[in-house]
């Protein structure tokens, strides 16, 4: 196939280009109206990424545990720590403003103070009753005061779930109704109905709300990426166009690459309309990323359009030169760009999948557009003044270019050198690098829901939930003693543990049962043993309130029971360490032929889906490099040739990586993404330079040093003014609030400045040191691919 993409291939294109130019704008417009008509099509996503297959074992037996006891991730929760709550005023404010959520279609149940139950026992009928704790609202001080003795003193079965006994901290839960969390009515209620209400509490009362749970913290998420799209794509339009001005010092160069990145973006929202994938905090990045990676192609078709008028002043011929020198070395740039993304494609993760097929379908458009455009719009365009033509000749631009063939030619050993102790400085960095897999360690830091979030863990040890299912093999297995002392035993386990909340299960209801049973007194708020059950058991047969209280941890038959628990925002090491000694003590306490017992929740699956999406991206990376280097191999038919142009790109990988290592930025889905991002874009310059250079081989009687430093000289430029519009570029992630997307703009403009100075430095160098046995390679004579036609000054004019 590349055997057709020869001199007299681009020849015809450019042509063709030419020739039709009204009927291929038509053809664009009419293929942006196409694509903005699927906008439409575009969803936002509504549920967390799961970075896991659907077939994955941990993805399976979540799975399982939802089919069992429903959605877990329902539980919205309205925190206040403030002493003046505890006033007449203010804690039937509070209470009303629980109650005034009971009407919503989208709420399935809400759980206040006003709303808790004390479970008597009435020894007439023999079973155990519900009393509420306030039976209308509080009208005096006094009854404020008995509230608090009660619930702080009296009734350890709610603490830590409604209220923190020790800090006074007071919550409310709301559960939405499970069959809306994962679609736009969640989104719809908590952005307005439930933040609506709160502001207005907030205003009534002087009180600071605080609101968290994971179906909140959902939707403040994907709020603030739909918020930051505009404003990335406003940042990638504004300074890669401004330092394009700079650079070119034209306006009309600079408003036709805005009309071309401009409707490559468009084109980008259309493909994930076409498919039908959801805007997720990685797809967002797609548009910003076509404007980083789509001015460099114009700077370079841009470049040699003006390189070509200022050589022989004749427009027409300069354009069609701009297509047949550079259509093809910029495609096989675009091609490398467009495999390091679709690696992607080829990993078992959903949202990766998604992105690498809209981000490398996004760049082979953007390249088209690119070279349909810019020709036909400068045959509408009178000739460049002589002021655009300046830049050509900056004297920083030379000054730079000088001094790095200088280094080349005289401070190869310095080079090398530099490199080695980079090497060695960068593997100790990586062997201090984590994984991390927290849940929330990306998320704006700087919003309020994120505070809630800390104040959360500080108050009640977290909001992640955390589940334990076991299966007793038979029904009605759960409420035998013997079972219920297991799980009691396993729940102390749990209660040692920082990191976790107290638990909550059939065996607090028990518990609760027998403090029942003896009057209210709280030092029975413990198991009941053998001989107590059977009294215990006869009240509780009679009580549909135990029916009620026991059905959201023990499924319909008696054999499946939940320990739910919440999870502090931990490293993936300290869960890794959590979970297994949890899994030991499971393994103790539940014999395997008697006890299925799984642990399962959100914050484990997220945390397995982080080491399997990292195992995932470091596969993903190793066969870019595999692709890129089979590429090199078809180019140059020269192992020494594929080596010399992977280290230079494999080297700011490297130091990238060493970087993260000594400034602790951990490994993480939107970390690990740098280096496929990095290398399918660092390796563009090398394939400009060493185009470049055969062609200087065989114009200059295959001299090696006059063809490197002319090489380094003719490319330079570019590869300057392209680096820096990357750097830049990719820099405009930082403004964002996710520290994710934060870490990607700013490791990738790390690496791409790195692999910059590694092409036009340690590259030459190393083509100096070891070409001598390739130059006279027949494989350089004819090679697979003319990257770069040869000059021919006395060409016609063959677009007439």
């Amino acid at each position: 196939m590349f055997k057709l993409f020869t001199t007299g291939f681009w020849e015809a294109i450019a042509r063709l280009i030419l020739r039709n130019k009204i009927f291929i704008l038509i053809a664009i417009i009419l293929a942006t109206i196409f694509f903005s008509s699927q906008w439409k099509h575009m969803r936002f996503s509504s549920t967390e990424a799961n970075l896991l297959p659907d077939d994955h074992e941990v993805n399976l037996v979540y799975n399982e545990f939802l089919e069992i006891f429903g959605e877990e991730g329902n539980l919205v929760v309205l925190g206040v720590k403030d002493s003046t709550l505890f006033s007449v005023k203010q804690l039937n404010a509070w209470n009303k403003l629980a109650d005034s959520f009971k009407g919503y279609d989208e709420v399935e149940a809400v759980l206040s103070i006003k709303d808790l139950k004390k479970l008597v026992k009435n020894t007439e009928k023999v079973q155990f009753e519900l009393e509420p704790f306030i039976t209308d609202s509080i009208s005096s001080i006094e009854e404020v005061n008995k509230l608090q003795d009660e619930l702080f003193n009296q009734y350890p079965f709610y603490d830590n779930f409604l209220f923190n006994a020790e800090t006074k901290t007071i919550r409310t839960a709301l559960y939405l109704k499970k069959d809306i969390i994962n679609t736009p009515a969640r989104k719809a209620f908590i952005l307005n109905n439930l933040q609506e209400k709160i502001d207005a509490f907030e205003a009534q009362t002087g009180l600071d709300v605080r609101v968290s749970g994971m179906p909140y913290i959902r939707t403040l998420s994907s709020q603030s990426i739909i918020d930051e799209i505009p404003i990335f794509i406003g940042g990638a339009l504004f300074v890669t166009s401004l330092i394009f001005f700079l650079f070119f010092r034209s306006f009309r160069a600079t408003f036709i690459s805005l009309v071309v990145v401009c409707i490559g973006v468009m084109w980008t929202f259309g493909i994930l309309g076409i498919l039908g994938y959801e805007i997720t905090v990685l797809t967002a990045l797609i548009p910003p990323l076509i404007i980083v990676i789509g001015i460099p192609n114009c700077i370079f078709l841009i470049n040699k359009f003006q390189h070509e008028v200022k050589s022989h002043g004749n427009k027409v011929k300069s354009l069609q030169r701009v297509i047949t020198k550079v259509g093809n070395a910029t495609l096989m740039t675009n091609v490398t760009t467009a495999s390091g993304f679709a690696t992607f494609i080829l990993t078992e993760s959903t949202l990766l999948k998604e992105f690498g097929i809209v981000a490398s379908l996004s760049i082979l458009a953007i390249f088209t557009l690119c070279l349909l455009i810019i020709p036909i719009m400068y045959t509408f365009l009178p000739y460049p003044k002589e002021r655009h033509l300046e830049h050509l000749n900056k004297r920083w631009i030379g000054a730079f270019v000088n001094w790095m063939e200088s280094m080349v030619k005289n401070k190869k050993i310095t080079i090398y050198i530099t490199t080695l102790i980079l090497i060695v400085v960068s593997i100790i960095g990586i062997h201090q690098i984590k994984i991390s897999g927290s849940l929330i360690e990306d998320m704006p830091q700087n919003t309020e829901f994120f505070k809630d979030i800390r104040f959360f863990e500080s108050e009640f040890n977290g909001i992640m939930p955390l589940e334990i299912m076991i299966d007793t093999k038979r029904k009605k297995g759960v409420m035998k003693l013997a079972t219920l002392k297991r799980m009691d035993e396993l729940e102390e386990l749990i209660t040692d543990i920082p990191e976790l909340s107290r638990p909550i299960s059939v065996v607090s209801i028990v518990k609760y049962s027998k403090q029942a049973y003896y009057n209210g007194n709280p030092k029975y708020y413990q198991l009941p043993t053998s001989q107590e059950n059977s009294f215990i058991l006869s009240y509780a047969k009679n009580s549909t309130s135990n029916v009620d209280m026991l059905s959201n941890f023990v499924d319909s038959t008696g054999q499946y029971a939940r320990i739910t628990t919440f999870m502090k925002d931990i490293g993936t090491d300290k869960m890794e360490r959590i979970q297994e000694d949890l899994q030991a003590e499971i393994d103790k306490l539940f014999p395997k032929e008697r006890y299925n017992v799984i642990i399962t929740g959100k914050a484990l699956v997220f945390q397995k889906g982080t080491k399997y999406l990292v195992k995932n991206l470091a596969i993903s990376l190793t066969l870019a490099i595999v692709l890129i280097a089979l590429f090199m191999a078809y180019l140059f038919r020269s192992f020494k040739m594929i080596i010399v142009s992977l280290i230079p790109n494999l080297l700011p990988l490297l130091v990238t990586a060493g970087i993260m290592g000594y400034i602790g930025v951990p490994i993480k889905p939107s970390t690990i993404l740098v280096f496929s991002i990095a290398f399918g874009i660092s390796v563009d310059d090398t394939i400009h330079f060493l185009a470049k250079y055969r062609q200087e081989l065989q114009a200059n009687n295959w001299k090696i040093k006059k063809s490197v430093y002319a090489a380094l000289r003719e490319t330079g430029v570019s590869m300057i003014y392209t680096s820096i519009v990357l750097f830049f570029g990719f820099s405009v992630f930082t403004i964002s609030s996710f520290g994710g997307t934060v870490a990607l703009g700013a490791l990738v403009s790390i690496t791409l400045l790195f692999a910059m100075l590694s092409n036009l430095l340690l590259l030459p160098s190393l083509l100096l040191s070891l070409e001598r046995n390739i130059a006279n390679k027949e494989v350089l004579r004819k090679p697979s691919i003319n990257v770069i036609a040869l000059e021919d000054d006395n060409e016609d004019d063959k677009s007439n």
